[in-house]
């Protein structure tokens, strides 16, 4: 009997000795949000009166964001409580983005597809700039 216990916890020592611990490493960086505060004030009519504009500093942007990372752009006009992802259409106009290296910029356009001003927003805006971290796998 005695050799049968010593036999059992012998095997068991074996079994328990070769397992290994696997150490499971993330190498993704965590997405990053910015989150920037624009005055009503700060819109600009472009040069042809059918578009407002804003540019926003956002050096976040670089160049492994514009190869490989997801920029994603929501604008708020309550201070938060609620955020539309950008591009959408709100009443009659369309809210577009163009993401450049170190910017964003938010147009804005009549949706109505005539030559006509967009409405020029009247509250400030808060505007929520996500960056997805992602690896290039090709």
């Amino acid at each position: 009997m005695k050799k049968l216990t010593i036999l059992f916890l012998c095997i068991a020592t074996l079994g328990l000795a070769s397992c290994k611990k696997d150490t499971i490493i993330n190498q993704t960086t965590p997405n990053r949000t910015v989150v920037l505060n624009v005055a009503s004030s700060a819109w600009a009519l472009s040069s042809d009166g059918y578009t407002y504009y804003v540019n926003l500093n956002v050096p976040e942007i670089d160049d492994i964001s514009m190869n490989d990372e997801a920029v994603l752009v929501y604008i708020s006009f309550d201070n938060g409580a609620t955020y539309l992802q950008m591009p959408f259409v709100y009443d009659v106009d369309a809210y577009s983005t163009v993401i450049s290296k170190g910017k964003v910029e938010i147009d804005i356009q009549s949706a109505d597809f005539q030559k006509t001003a967009p409405v020029k927003p009247t509250k400030a805006a808060k505007v929520k700039i996500v960056l997805i971290a992602a690896d290039n796998i090709t």
